[in-house]
């Protein structure tokens, strides 16, 4: 029975602070997600910070917004995608995180996403897509 009540508790204060505030926030925004399903790189930019991370098949970088939109459109020009699915998802006041799988034209491919808020607004830190058998 205590540990019933302590389960409770947990669980209350885990989920108070959400509902308090009237809903639950969004992990990612819907834009990212959508833009990634749609593999429309202009769209994604407009959550990029100013420089962003961006992990791919050539490597770990840090761009410019208008660098790392250029080189997600080549990305999706060759890997068109079919769909795109949050597998986990989480993080703190600040950041955030969201980590899917991204089905293509050409294979699987393992994506995370960080997003920091800055002015109540989501901007993406950092991005990585990695092909998902890569070890």
């Amino acid at each position: 029975m205590k540990q019933v009540r302590l389960f409770m508790i947990y669980i209350a204060c885990i989920l108070f602070p959400v509902y308090a505030s009237g809903s639950p926030p969004e992990i990612v925004p819907g834009g990212i997600i959508q833009a990634i399903k749609a593999g429309n790189a202009a769209d994604l930019a407009k959550y990029f910070n100013v420089n962003v991370e961006l992990t791919l098949d050539q490597g770990e970088e840090i761009y410019s917004k208008d660098q790392a939109e250029l080189i997600l459109k080549d990305f999706f020009s060759k890997h068109a995608p079919n769909d795109f699915t949050i597998l986990h998802k989480g993080g703190k006041e600040g950041s955030r995180y969201a980590i899917g799988n991204l089905s293509t034209t050409n294979g699987n491919f393992r994506v995370t996403i960080l997003v920091k808020l800055k002015d109540s607004q989501s901007y993406i830190h950092q991005l990585r897509i990695e092909e998902e058998n890569a070890q």
